[in-house]
């Protein structure tokens, strides 16, 4: 009945995802490739979080 007030938890993952590799990029421009590599690990963790929630919303 409420679920009109329920927020999408994706748009909570895709937004810290989207951060996420944001930091990274600016973290490669600034030369530090180990914090790049690093950011673009965690953005990776985060976008298999969201493909998983995905695919338990599809089903």
């Amino acid at each position: 009945m409420f679920s009109i007030f329920k927020k999408d938890p994706s748009k909570k993952l895709n937004k810290s995802y989207e951060a996420k590799l944001e930091q990274a990029m600016l973290a490669q421009r600034n030369g530090d490739i180990k914090g790049y590599a690093m950011l673009t690990a965690e953005a990776e963790e985060i976008a298999t979080q969201l493909n998983a929630l995905k695919q338990t919303i599809k089903t």
